[in-house]
C-alpha cells in the first residue's frame, strides 16, 4: 500500500507528467498537511494551479489519483469536489474521510477509477489575504462571495487539471460537487458552463448567498436562463441531497419544487440529520458510486 504523499518533492515525477507549463507541484511549501487515519491505496499530490484572479498568483489543491496512475497510460474521468465555508482543500480529507471512502469503493468495485481534485475555492482579496489557504469564518465566506472564484473555475482549475493529468477532457467524464457553499458554487459553475459537467452533486446547498451588491455579481445573474440552457442537454445526474433538520432545508424544498416545475431532470433525497459532516460524507459516497455509469 502506498502512503499519503502530502508534498510531492520528486522532480523526476513532475517531469513525467504531460505538461508542466500549467500548474506546479509543491516542494517544501510549508502549507498545512491534511490529517487522515491510516494508509491509503492511491496517490495524493499537492498541486498549485495558476490563478487568473486579480492579485492572486496561484491556489493550492490536493489531487487523489488511482494507485496505478503512474504505472499505465490510461486516461481518467475527473471529480471536482468543493469544500464549504470555514473549509479549504484539506476539509474533505480531514472531516469527510474521503481517502478511505474512495479506497473502500474501489475495493468493492462500486466506483470506477477517477481523478479527484480538491481545490481551495474560497474567495480571497489577494495573495496576502490568501495566506497559505487560510480558513475563513462562515459569515466572512458568505459575504465575500462575488463570483470571482466561480467565473474562473473552468479556466484556472479544470483546464489546469487537463494539462497536468491524463484526463478524459469532455463533459461526460467530468463531475462537480460540493457541500453547503461549495454546493452553491457547483450550481452556478455548472449552469454557466453547461458543456463542461455531466454530473452535479449538491450536498445541503446554500441556495441564496448573501452577495455583494454591484456589477461584480454578474456571474450570479440569470440563473434561471442559464439552467434552461444547461438542461437542454441535461446532466447525466443532477443529485440534490439534504437532511431533514438542515438549516437550509426550507429554501431547498422551495428550490426543488422550482426544479420540478421547470421540468429540469434531477434526483432529490431527503434524509435524517442536519447540516453536518455525517451527512456530507454519506452523500459523497452515494454520489461517487453513481459516476460514469
Amino acid at each position: 500500500m502506498k502512503r499519503l504523499i502530502p508534498v510531492l518533492t520528486s522532480i523526476v515525477l513532475a517531469l513525467s507528467l504531460q505538461s508542466c507549463a500549467v500548474g506546479r507541484f509543491a516542494v517544501n511549501a510549508q502549507y498545512p498537511v491534511p490529517q487522515h487515519n491510516g494508509e491509503t491505496q492511491g496517490v495524493l499530490e499537492e498541486v498549485f494551479f495558476p490563478s487568473s484572479e486579480p492579485g492572486m498568483v496561484e491556489r493550492r489543491a490536493y489531487v487523489y489519483l488511482p494507485k496505478d496512475y503512474y504505472d499505465n497510460e490510461d486516461r481518467y474521468p475527473v471529480l471536482y469536489l468543493l469544500h464549504g465555508a470555514r473549509g479549504n482543500e484539506c476539509s474533505w480529507i480531514e472531516k469527510g474521510n474521503l481517502l478511505h471512502n474512495i479506497d473502500s469503493l474501489y475495493a468493492c468495485k462500486a466506483m470506477l477509477p477517477t481523478i479527484v481534485v480538491l481545490p481551495n475555492a474560497s474567495q480571497y482579496d489577494d495573495a496576502g489575504d490568501y495566506g497559505k489557504s487560510r480558513l475563513k469564518g462562515a459569515l466572512e465566506s458568505f459575504y465575500e462571495i462575488d463570483g470571482t472564484v466561480e467565473s474562473r473555475f473552468v479556466d484556472d482549475v479544470v483546464s489546469s487539471t487537463d494539462s497536468l493529468y491524463r484526463t478524459i477532457p469532455d463533459k461526460q467524464h467530468r463531475a462537480i460537487a460540493g457541500l453547503s457553499v461549495g454546493a452553491m458554487q457547483s450550481i452556478y459553475i455548472s449552469a454557466r458552463n453547461p458543456e463542461t459537467f455531466a454530473y452535479v452533486g449538491l450536498f445541503s446547498p446554500y441556495v441564496h448567498p448573501f452577495l455583494k451588491r454591484g456589477d461584480d455579481n454578474e456571474f450570479f445573474r440569470k440563473l434561471d436562463e442559464n439552467m434552461a440552457i444547461q438542461f437542454q442537454d441535461p446532466p447525466t445526474l443532477y443529485l440534490l441531497m439534504i437532511g431533514k433538520t438542515d438549516i437550509f432545508m426550507p429554501t431547498i424544498l422551495c428550490w426543488e419544487k422550482k426544479l420540478t416545475a421547470k421540468g429540469f431532470p434531477h434526483e432529490f433525497h431527503l434524509v435524517p440529520g442536519g447540516h453536518e459532516w455525517n451527512n456530507w460524507e454519506d452523500f459523497s459516497i452515494k454520489f461517487m458510486q453513481r459516476l460514469w455509469k
